[in-house]
């Protein structure tokens, strides 16, 4: 049976993308920073016939989570096929280039970019054991400095700055991992699920989590000829088209 850790899976689009991975027939390892809550979403799939699953304690933000997860799943399974960056925080919702604190800035990358890379950095040696390992770095489409560049786009006028510098950065390491892995049978790709209904965003929005969570495991799903080292915002860009940078 194939595997795949989820990060911030115990609610919201992280919840879903272990619900559908688990429907594809996968062991789905959802990484909770709380375990008990973790826990709790293992039982509320498990209450729709769903057993593949397991929770596992993961504070991306803590070096000594990440050490302990890598060593409880890598003591289950010889290999890992699938990663999902899905953990993230938005750093909330009023910010501003001109006064948001360093405080800010620093706790959202914390998350955002350096608890991907280090939960990828972690879990690398167990994904380069599988015969098609995929990485899904969850971003989004205010990410894209193309996009955001255009002042006159009244539609672009709500920005979170902190929070899109956090993921433009980590757009540009999915980049470089995804050429530094070149020439394997990885892909890397970064995902925009869609503004999707969840605690996330007050449950506003225009896509439900099971949208959201189908244009992330469309990529967890790849076969050998799909692409690698791509931006996807598939609710603003259909496929095959794929999101400016």
């Amino acid at each position: 049976m194939k595997s795949a850790l989820v990060t911030g899976a115990n609610k919201g689009i992280g919840l879903e993308v272990a619900r559908q991975l688990a429907r594809h027939g996968f062991f789905v390892y959802l990484g909770s920073r709380n375990l008990e809550s973790g826990q709790a979403a293992v039982q509320q799939l498990r209450a729709t016939g769903l057993t593949n699953l397991e929770a596992i304690q993961l504070d991306v933000t803590r070096p000594g989570s990440i050490r302990a997860a890598r060593a409880t799943i890598g003591a289950k399974t010889p290999a890992l096929d699938v990663l999902v960056n899905n953990a993230g925080i938005s750093g909330g919702g009023s910010q501003s280039a001109r006064h948001a604190t360093l405080e800010q800035f620093r706790a959202v990358f914390e998350t955002n970019v350096f608890g991907v890379a280090g939960v990828t950095q972690a879990f690398l040696d167990l994904l380069e054991k599988s015969l098609q390992p995929r990485i899904v770095n969850v971003s989004t489409a205010m990410a894209s400095l193309t996009l955001y560049a255009d002042f006159a786009n009244e539609q672009l006028a709500y920005r979170l700055p902190v929070y899109q510098a956090s993921k433009a950065a980590l757009n540009m390491y999915t980049l470089n991992l995804a050429y530094e892995l070149r020439g394997t049978p990885f892909k890397v790709n970064a995902v925009c699920p869609g503004y999707t209904q969840t605690d996330f965003t007050d449950h506003q929005g225009t896509s439900t989590v099971e949208q959201a969570g189908q244009r992330i495991v469309k990529y967890a799903l790849l076969g050998a000829n799909g692409p690698t080292g791509q931006y996807f915002s598939e609710e603003y860009f259909p496929a095959p088209a794929t999101c400016p940078w």
